[in-house]
């Protein structure tokens, strides 16, 4: 990229001083650095260039250039981060795709991670040797390693006890210096202060500031006692002597602004297989509260509060408990309550015992545990569906706001009640509490449109009474998300001048031209929290859902080749945007570099679906865009493929013979010259290595057929890599069918049939039309209308007939319903069930009274793993996931 490419973060010299540090790493494209100004917060600030480092030494470089030119730097990773601190003007440093790397070490007693991998991806390396991270944040499929350091991150069930600060043993340091400081070595504290002497020193004298003050010792036992993170981590002055550990604990919960983490070192936590779940009613917020304390010293790990707001959101969701949905909620509380244990024979003694104290609780209902995974995910469902619910059902000109705080447990009574008050005053109704009781740290959500400056002003107003409230409690301001931009005001406030002033010389002392992403955390700005909000116009409805939370970024297959679903999103709002500000320069720039990064390179596979919390669907998206591109001579053509594709498919097939058995300059040759004509992404390159074509798919009947098979047309157009050996899946299918003793059947005129794929992935929207048409009249025909199940051999199959299935499901009826053994409302055939397997003959009922929806005693629920490997699919048709029986 040179310059000239798009905005630039200074003059052309610094420009190519940055390439020369970060060789290809640097991008300035308008789409790159806006699809990059979003966090999961509600704040909006662009960036003047996007850089991906690829190693330690890039990184070192890159702050040795910050601190050489006066460039502001911000590191971000999974961007999951709510309080703003994941963005920032200046250059952005995009830490995730090329620091993913992750050792187990001593037997998984610990772990050394890079600050790129998901928190997921570590406690799946861990879980072979019931090992896991201490931290347990609810975004752990998406957040990564740096964020959990940044952010001190704990969770649910860790508390304070096994958090980031608690858990971590060392870490390889990057100082704004440039200086690399490994604080896990025997001579760290050597080490800095042979390197650093100004910050080992400052270090020491602050050491002994803090500790000499009673006042200051006395505010960080009092405010460390409960979950908190604001400002910096003040308590490793008291906590540690040597300057080399204070500083590697200062950096924890720092939102990177002292130091880039590029490994960790954790001491990880044994995992409790065997669980019991439990949803306790109390008649109101006081007696729950009064609950709180005998929960705790019954031993239970997660002590989940839900308000009366809470439960009436939560009992509008299908997957709701029956209990749930009988409940008239009036001024009701609900505790989530578990006991996590290692063995099943300890999980019964703890119940037993919880039993006893359980039953002491002036409870509105009985207060039953349950070890059954499928009424534990119904009952964690009710918790964890909260914010889908909120969120998604917001205005799409507004934005969703998950705050937390935290209080000594004996305060959260008297703390959520005016929480409530506050709502009411301040016209936010509908607004949801909801928490870990546990730790007396309560989230709340709330949805604001930021384009109304009337608006802006109430959310003030509201604030500088939340803070009131809070620290007239005792409170934190931040419990788990973290100071950012938002509670940055704030900070002298809470902590008071002097330990405000240890952070500031904190501060001064490793960044001292305040280059490492300032205006976050610590700030002399008091209004840095109410500007650069983001606005949410109205787009398509797929973005307007959208929370930007990032869950979906970890999944995408193209997420480090162009972009993500995330950044898809927030470019077609930043279209709009741009055009509604008069920006033409600007629109014309995104909406050429957006065509391939938001439109061609998307995979439409539906995986950002499987995790995102409101329930997106960026394929749906894109197959839209895609199909408005399309012209009439595109659509005819595709249709007419459509009407006649066993012709093509035998054509395909035959080009791919011809082309194998010719001299090989000759099918290279013909590529080359059909991509110059039509497009590299039109048509693709030849290579030796393909295959020769398959063969036609035929038809097989079975009078006694235990299942459908569809084989997908891939089969005949690329054929088996050595036709004398290999013989294709669908023959080795049905020839393992054979063998078991199970008998399928292949539906008639199987050659002409295809699953929409092709057509719907690229928006031909007119051919799709006419194989949907064809296939499900034949698939209706074949399964018996219904009773058989269809086996698929290819996951884009699959795929397929899911985004053709209509009509389409609400997601909870999709994703609880396979694991609870109750009738499927409005399934469209006879004898649907909602599971994967089916029985053999001899097992399975015949009667007619039996053959309906899920009369069939329970079966293992479909998982992704399921789907995704193309074992089961859903019938055209028949709504997702509905599998006959």
């Amino acid at each position: 990229m040179s310059p000239t490419d798009g905005p630039v973060p200074t003059d052309a010299a610094l420009f190519a001083r940055m390439e020369a540090a970060e060789p290809g790493a640097v991008a300035a494209r308008a789409s790159d650095r806006l699809s990059f100004a979003h966090d999961a917060s509600h704040y909006r600030l662009v960036p003047d260039a996007v850089v991906t480092p690829k190693d330690l030494a890039q990184v070192a470089e890159l702050l040795r250039t910050s601190a050489a030119h006066g460039l502001s730097l911000t590191f971000r990773s999974g961007g999951t981060s709510l309080s703003g601190q994941a963005t920032n003007e200046g250059i952005l440093v995009d830490t995730r795709r090329h620091f993913r790397g992750i050792g187990v070490l001593d037997d998984a007693a610990r772990v050394r991670v890079q600050p790129g991998a998901t928190v997921r991806a570590v406690n799946t390396r861990l879980a072979r040797y019931s090992r896991r991270l201490g931290p347990d944040p609810a975004s752990e499929s998406a957040c990564t390693i740096d964020g959990v350091v940044a952010n001190n991150s704990s969770g649910m069930a860790c508390g304070t006890e096994a958090n980031t600060y608690r858990t971590l043993e060392s870490a390889v340091l990057v100082l704004p210096s440039g200086t690399v400081i490994d604080t896990g070595a025997a001579d760290a504290d050597n080490h800095l202060h042979a390197l650093e002497p100004r910050i080992h020193d400052g270090l020491l004298r602050l050491r002994d500031r803090v500790c000499a003050n009673p006042a200051s010792v006395e505010t960080i036992r009092r405010l460390y006692a409960i979950k908190n993170t604001m400002g910096y981590g003040v308590n490793s002055f008291v906590d540690h002597t040597r300057p080399v550990d204070i500083l590697t604990h200062l950096v924890i919960g720092s939102e990177g602004t002292l130091a880039f983490v590029t490994e960790a070192t954790f001491r990880t936590v044994p995992t409790h297989p065997h669980a019991a779940t439990g949803l306790l009613l109390s008649a109101d917020l006081a007696a729950a509260s009064g609950a709180l304390p005998d929960l705790v010293a019954a031993g239970f790990v997660t002590v989940e509060l839900l308000d009366a707001t809470s439960l009436r959101v939560a009992q509008q969701d299908p997957g709701a408990t029956a209990a749930l949905r009988e409940l008239r909620v009036r001024d009701h509380t609900a505790l989530l309550v578990e006991h996590q244990e290692p063995t099943a024979e300890a999980l019964r003694a703890r119940g037993a015992q919880a039993a006893a104290v359980i039953g002491e609780l002036p409870l509105t209902a009985p207060g039953d545990l349950t070890s059954d995974p499928g009424d534990r995910a119904a009952l964690w469902h009710i918790r964890k569906g909260l914010y889908a619910a909120v969120a998604g059902a917001r205005p799409s000109v507004t934005t969703a706001l998950l705050e937390d705080i935290a209080v000594p447990v004996d305060r959260l009574l008297p703390t959520c009640t005016s929480l409530t008050d506050l709502f009411d005053r301040h016209g936010y109704a509908g607004s949801v509490i909801f928490g870990h009781a546990r730790h007396g740290n309560v989230h709340f959500l709330l949805t604001e449109d930021f384009d109304d400056p009337r608006l802006v002003e109430r959310y003030l107003a509201f604030t500088e009474d939340m803070v009131d409230l809070v620290l007239g409690h005792g409170g934190t301001l931040k419990a788990e998300h973290n100071t950012g931009r938002i509670m940055a005001p704030y900070v002298r406030r809470q902590y008071g001048d002097e330990l405000y002033y240890v952070m500031c010389e904190v501060k001064h002392l490793l960044d001292a031209h305040v280059l490492l992403n300032p205006g976050v955390l610590l700030t002399d700005d008091p209004t840095v929290h109410i500007r650069h909000h983001t606005s949410t116009p109205t787009v398509e409805e797929e973005v307007d859902r959208c929370v930007e939370c990032g869950y979906c970024e970890p999944v995408c297959p193209s997420r480090d080749f162009t972009t993500t679903p995330l950044r898809r999103i927030v470019l077609c709002r930043e279209i709009p945007r741009a055009r509604a500000a008069g920006e033409t320069d600007l629109l014309g720039r995104m909406e050429a570099e957006s065509q391939y990064d938001v439109v061609d390179i998307c995979a439409v596979d539906g995986m950002c679906r499987t995790v995102c919390p409101v329930l997106i669907d960026t394929g749906d998206l894109t197959r839209r865009l895609r199909a408005e591109r399309r012209d009439r001579t595109e659509q005819k053509v595709w249709a007419s493929a459509a009407r006649h594709w066993d012709g093509a498919t035998r054509l395909a097939a035959g080009a791919l013979t011809a082309a194998r058995i010719a001299p090989a300059a000759l099918p290279a040759r013909v590529t080359a010259a059909a991509r110059a004509l039509l497009g590299p992404d039109a048509v693709p390159a030849w290579s030796r290595g393909l295959p020769r074509g398959g063969t036609r798919r035929r038809s097989q009947a079975a009078a006694t057929a235990e299942a459908v098979y569809f084989p997908a047309c891939v089969s005949t157009m690329i054929g088996p890599d050595d036709p004398k050996t290999g013989h294709g899946v669908g023959n080795a299918f049905l020839a393992l069918c054979q063998r078991a003793g199970v008998e399928v059947r292949v539906p008639e005129r199987i050659a002409s049939l295809c699953c929409g794929t092709p057509w719907k992935s690229k928006g031909l929207t007119d051919g799709h039309a006419v194989m949907r048409e064809r296939v499900i009249p034949i698939l209706r025909s074949s399964t018996d209308n219904g009773a058989l199940p269809v086996v698929v051999d290819a996951p884009p199959a699959q795929r397929g007939w899911h985004t053709s299935s209509r009509p389409r499901r609400s997601v909870w009826s999709r994703r609880w319903r396979s694991s609870r053994k109750r009738s499927s409302p409005g399934c469209p055939l006879p004898g649907a069930s909602s599971h994967s397997s089916y029985a053999p003959p001899a097992h399975r009922p015949n009667s007619a009274s039996t053959r309906r929806c899920c009369a069939w005693p329970p079966r293992p629920p479909i998982t992704s793993s399921s789907r995704r490997n193309g074992v089961v699919a859903p019938l055209p048709g028949t709504g997702d996931y509905c599998i006959p029986n």
